[in-house]
């Protein structure tokens, strides 16, 4: 197949999950075009079936405001046209389905029929549908592009319902969950690890670890106050991996607590498994996560999570198995389970046993074939 792949290129777990997915297909010899205003941040390296088309921005003095949707719809226009792109794979409703279906309308006034017309799939990755898609301005464009989507995939079950609740959806949805690599996400003990782990904890101390990109959504505040709790009981560090609008004010609060000597902030790291490997439990208390792929990637080296109960996070991360769940905000609780499993051993080794176990439910080979069958089945209509 010729897939046309539109994703916001930045590291967020939308990039990264339409990212890997092309990657994925490529390697399987479908043909797969990126379209984006930048290269995605997980696209590393030449491979063979990849191709990558950039949205070029301009200014112009009449419009005070970029006018990216309409630009990446005449991308796309034109990436169809010269590779003769069979469908586009929109990750993001809003604007990349709203862009596609406008791409695919252009093509149909076309004398030359295109694969018997360009399909267009949009994936609902979580705060599209949560959160911007609720804005009234947005709203009833949000339920247009979905419902004029050839085919519709949430990333869980809550989102799926989630979506058609909020929108009065009446278009069938299909759950495809996100998806790893658990190959290369696995628990690595090699001499850099060990010198990483040195590094972090020279006292071996606990090491708590946190990734995303320092939205308020993901309460990252919340993660250094736990941490704190925490460290009062047991000599631990924590490892803040991402950037983003709140890391300032985290950077504040690590000063008001005086813990500056025990927090690392790292920025954005391409070498996650490493640290994954580092670690020994991961925190994610967020107010927002339709799925929770950087959970998924922590489980897989092994790392219990200690997250919030909302979203799709409790079809991922098994209360009392794979980590423990609480309500939002209840820091008290996360504390003390994230106590409670640093000084038990034989249930720690348990809870991570698990929590590996659990990830290779999700593994990329299971779910990549999935996402094959839908394009088909969406191709065939």
């Amino acid at each position: 197949m010729k897939i046309g792949i539109t994703c916001y290129p930045t590291y967020g777990g939308s990039g990264v999950v339409a990212t890997e997915l092309g990657k994925a297909l490529a390697l399987k010899g479908h043909e797969i075009h990126f379209i984006s205003y930048a290269m995605p941040s997980r696209l590393h390296g030449f491979i063979e079936n990849i191709f990558y088309h950039e949205v070029e921005m301009f200014s112009y003095p009449l419009f005070d405001f970029p006018l990216y949707s309409l630009l990446l719809a005449s991308k796309m226009v034109e990436v169809t046209k010269i590779n003769n792109l069979e469908l586009i794979h929109a990750h993001y409703a809003i604007p990349h389905a709203t862009s596609a279906f406008m791409a695919r309308e252009i093509l149909k006034g076309e004398k030359k029929n295109f694969n018997n017309g360009l399909k267009v799939v949009t994936t609902l990755h979580g705060t599209d549908i949560t959160l911007i898609g609720l804005e009234p301005s947005f709203l009833p464009t949000m339920k247009f592009s979905i419902e004029q989507s050839d085919g519709v995939t949430a990333v869980s079950n809550f989102l799926r319902e989630k979506t058609i609740t909020n929108y009065q959806i009446k278009k069938e949805i299909e759950v495809i969950p996100n998806f790893i690599d658990i190959n290369r996400f696995r628990r690595v003990e090699n001499k850099q690890t060990q010198c990483y782990r040195k590094n972090f904890a020279p006292n071996d101390e606990k090491i708590l670890i946190h990734t995303s990109n320092f939205r308020p959504l993901k309460r990252v505040q919340d993660v250094i106050r736990i941490f704190n709790e925490v460290n009062k009981k047991i000599p631990t560090k924590l490892i803040l991996i991402g950037d983003g609008p709140e890391r300032s004010d985290c950077e504040r609060l690590v000063r008001e607590l005086d813990i500056g000597k025990d927090v690392k902030f790292l920025g954005k790291q391409d070498s996650l498994v490493e640290l994954l490997s580092v670690a020994d439990l991961f925190l994610m208390p967020s107010q927002s996560e339709s799925f929770g792929l950087s959970a998924l990637e922590a489980m897989s080296c092994g790392v219990p999570v200690i997250s919030s109960s909302i979203g799709g996070l409790p079809e991922l991360n098994v209360h009392g198995e794979t980590g423990y769940i609480a309500e939002i905000g209840d820091l008290e609780r996360m504390a003390k389970y994230a106590i409670e499993l640093l000084t038990n051993e034989k249930k720690y080794n348990y809870f991570s046993e698990q929590a590996r176990h659990r990830a290779e439910f999700f593994k990329e080979d299971d779910i990549v074939p999935l996402y094959e069958d839908f394009y088909r089945k969406i191709l065939d209509k």
